[in-house]
């Protein structure tokens, strides 16, 4: 790094984490009690400041992995300043656990801007710093640093696996990994994208020599000619079925194949996935998730996918492939027909963002969701001409854990896309200063707008004297 770049990033990491104290303090002041999951959370974490490390709330379906780290934080800071009784492991020093994950993923956004785009000499210091800046503020994200919930020590040990894996470290990679899944069971999913990360790399290094010896042009996903696939189909096969490549691939990625090997031991002594209540976390082919998520996509990053430019492109592509387009619709509203799953939290509860957007969006006609369709092939669309840098491998990896983490998942649930959407804007190319800025605004505005409304649009329910409050 750089002597200015480091100065810049130090500035803006000081001044990221100065504004997050100041509304953490806010927060904290206007809402001292547990709020939502946190009224499983919090309790479990005290518990375990306590010692009852056999205690445990069948409520929760996540691992220990946050009341671990939290017990390991707080402890040691309470007896180096003297606290004792309720402020130690209080909601609000919980809490403030997250603010210290914030500001980790922050420096592990910038670390890997640099690392995957270091070969791009275009991409100034500054811009790396804004795109880190602006991604640490992710709305869906930035919200729950104030809250003691699981997705910002999810997001941190996930990226630093990434971080890791990138660096060829790859037994600290898995560890790491590790680490991701104790706070949430799905994070095995980008252990395997770590790997695949690996194996993308030998496969494209193998393509590159195979058509060197054919002398051939390099084959482009965007043509996604009939011909191109099934010539990329026949060379992973042939790769694959070889002894010595399997063997290379594992001496590479054992330590991620140890891991999963322990995950599926959890998975068979646990009875499944998830720990604790069950009956509201049933696995599902939940098709159209897929499409809620690219949708997701495009709303928040819409200075770059969804343009003049862009919406022009695809229509040429449209009259361009009509046949292919109708095949994709066709086979969207059977998905949509066939595979559309509505959770019950979702029609009940009021207080996240996702049960207006089902009841002013998809229900307010049968045939809404049908209609989205158009919308969702150009959303699929412009996300996939963003990745068209990234090698064909490294597209296929990401998409199988793309549809790995969001189809099973019968709530629509917006954090669930946290870390998929992180991913992919980690890969695409840097965009252009001002896109950047505009995106940068974009995500202040929404952010001050959600914590302004959770803050002071307070409601009760008939049937309770709590004070209940709008989130994600």
């Amino acid at each position: 790094m750089e002597r200015a770049g480091a100065y810049g990033f130090s500035a803006a990491m000081s001044g990221s984490f100065l504004l997050s104290c100041l509304l953490f303090a806010v927060i904290n002041r206007r809402q001292r009690g547990p709020y939502m999951d946190e009224a499983f959370h919090v309790p479990q974490a005290q518990a375990y400041c306590h010692g009852r490390f056999l205690q445990w709330d069948p409520m929760i379906t996540t691992l220990p992995g946050l009341y671990l780290v939290s017990v390991g934080v707080v402890k040691p800071v309470a007896w180096l300043f003297g606290w004792t009784g309720s402020v130690v492991c209080s909601a609000g020093m919980l809490r403030f656990i997250n603010l210290l994950f914030s500001a980790g993923n922050l420096y592990l956004l910038y670390l890997l801007l640099f690392k995957i785009h270091q070969k791009n000499k275009a991409v100034s210091g500054f811009q790396r710093i804004l795109s880190a800046l602006t991604l640490a503020m992710f709305p869906t994200l930035y919200f729950f640093t104030f809250l003691y919930y699981t997705d910002p020590g999810s997001v941190f040990f996930t990226l630093f696996a990434y971080l890791m894996c990138l660096y060829g470290n790859h037994k600290a990679s898995a560890l790491l990994g590790f680490c991701g899944f104790m706070f949430r069971q799905t994070n095995i999913v980008w252990t395997v994208f770590c790997a695949g990360n690996v194996v993308a790399e030998k496969l494209n290094e193998s393509w590159k020599t195979e058509l060197q010896k054919k002398r051939d042009e390099k084959v482009s996903f965007r043509k996604g000619s009939f011909s191109d696939f099934l010539r990329i189909l026949q060379f992973l096969i042939k790769y694959l079925i070889s002894p010595k490549n399997i063997i290379t691939l594992t001496a590479l990625t054992w330590p991620y194949i140890l891991l999963v090997a322990v995950f599926v031991g959890f998975v068979f002594i646990n009875g499944g996935i998830v720990v604790g209540d069950r009956s509201s976390h049933e696995a599902c082919l939940h098709f159209p998730q897929l499409f809620y998520f690219l949708s997701f996509t495009v709303f928040f990053s819409f200075p770059y996918l969804l343009t003049p430019a862009k919406i022009r492109k695809f229509l040429q592509s449209l009259r361009k492939h009509p046949l292919q387009y109708s095949v994709i619709a066709i086979i969207s509203l059977f998905l949509i027909w066939k595979f559309t799953y509505v959770h019950k939290y979702l029609l009940a509860d009021n207080r996240h963002y996702t049960f207006y957007v089902w009841r002013r969006v998809f229900q307010r006609h049968e045939l809404v969701k049908y209609l989205l369709v158009p919308v969702y092939i150009f959303a699929g669309w412009s996300f996939a001409d963003t990745l068209k840098s990234k090698s064909i491998f490294w597209i296929l990896m990401y998409c199988v854990c793309l549809l790995a983490v969001t189809v099973p998942q019968k709530l629509l649930e917006f954090r669930y896309f946290i870390l998929p959407f992180l991913i992919y804007r980690l890969n695409i190319p840097v965009p252009s200063l001002y896109r950047q800025l505009l995106e940068l605004a974009f995500y202040i505005v929404v952010n001050a707008v959600t914590l302004y409304v959770f803050l002071n649009r307070t409601f009760q329910w008939p049937n309770s004297d709590e004070i209940q409050r709008f989130m994600w």
